[in-house]
């Protein structure tokens, strides 16, 4: 399966139907099993790891990618099972709740700008500059006029990465409304995911027609060749995982960053190397090797006997020899008797 033209949203998008859209990979003839999906995935990060490097050593592109979805839709499972590997010095999540004070008070761009990558960086959105076309157009915040100056003002923002080299990946993640009651429920019974429940999710429920609406005229609105949107059919965690790294893989592929070379005289650089590692050899005290206790008391004990007969050997012959008895009138002992 090509995953990246499968799921890229076209041209002929300003006809589609976000409803009509499958959720599960079955409908796409998808056929392969879960030990497959999750031996492919493992091969897909390893690339993703190394792309991310040469990405970063390169320090000329840079990567964003935009998470989005309905709640419990994945977007902290994608993170986590796909981008994981890549390495935290040129990779960085932001994430987007409801605006601070400080963010309501400029424009609705203005705190996604602040953190688009930087060269040789990926960056991921987990939520976006596109809350402010979904959840303020959902809840009237958001319309008419507005709204297409808003499409207009993402559209100017977007380009205006792509023309600083920024790569921009969109992805909607898409799951159908049983299985995102499905996934309500695993989080009630799942204690380690309490503290992802809130009534807004099954507030918002409400308005899950709304949504497609809004994704739809996002997606006829946003979908430039240079900012591409795809939408994952969701409902299967591990294929969703598989299509998102297949297309990142793909993406970064295309980018092509290459390790630079050395900017310094490598033969200077080696000459120095081997002129520290010969004044290091000469310093250091040669170190002899260390002998375990037991070989080290037998080896005592064989010095011991060896000097002992040295000594034996080079003592004279007379020092052996015990005194002869002193006569009986010389011995004082003996005066003292008489």
């Amino acid at each position: 399966m090509d995953f990246y033209e499968t799921f890229r949203v076209g041209a002929s998008w300003r006809r589609g139907n976000l409803r009509k859209i499958a959720t599960h990979e079955r409908e796409y003839g998808w056929e392969e099993n879960d030990e497959y999906m999750e031996k492919q995935l493992a091969a897909n990060t390893r690339k993703l790891f190394d792309l991310q490097y040469r990405l970063y050593a390169e320090n000329r592109q840079s990567l964003l990618i935009v998470l989005q979805a309905l709640d419990a839709g994945g977007k902290d499972g994608t993170i986590n099972h796909v981008m994981a590997t890549m390495n935290p010095q040129g990779c960085r999540v932001q994430a987007f709740k409801v605006p601070t004070p400080l963010e309501a008070a400029h424009d609705f761009l203005w705190r996604e700008h602040c953190v688009a990558p930087r060269h040789g960086e990926v960056v991921i959105f987990n939520r976006s500059h596109y809350e402010d076309v979904l959840a303020g157009r959902v809840h009237g915040e958001t319309d008419g006029k507005i709204l297409k100056e808003h499409f207009q003002a993402i559209n100017d923002f977007e380009r205006l990465l792509h023309g600083n080299r920024t790569t921009i990946v969109k992805f909607f993640l898409h799951i159908s409304k049983e299985e995102q009651l499905k996934r309500f429920g695993e989080r009630l019974n799942d204690p380690a995911k309490h503290w992802k429940i809130s009534e807004s999710d099954y507030r918002e429920r409400d308005f899950w027609d709304d949504y497609m609406e809004a994704f739809n005229d996002i997606f006829r609105h946003c979908s430039p060749e240079t900012a591409p949107w795809f939408i994952i059919p969701a409902d299967n965690k591990k294929f969703r995982n598989l299509a998102v790294s297949e297309i990142l893989v793909q993406t970064l592929e295309h980018m092509n960053p290459v390790i630079p070379p050395a900017t310094v005289d490598l033969e200077k650089i080696r000459e120095l190397y081997h002129r520290n590692l010969h004044r290091h050899h000469r310093k250091t005290p040669r170190r002899l090797p260390s002998t375990p206790a037991p070989a080290l008391r037998r080896r005592n004990r064989k010095k011991r006997k060896i000097n002992t007969r040295r000594n034996r050997r080079n003592t004279p012959i007379n020092s052996f020899r015990t005194k002869p008895p002193s006569a009986a009138g010389s011995s004082p002992a003996a005066g003292i008797l008489r």
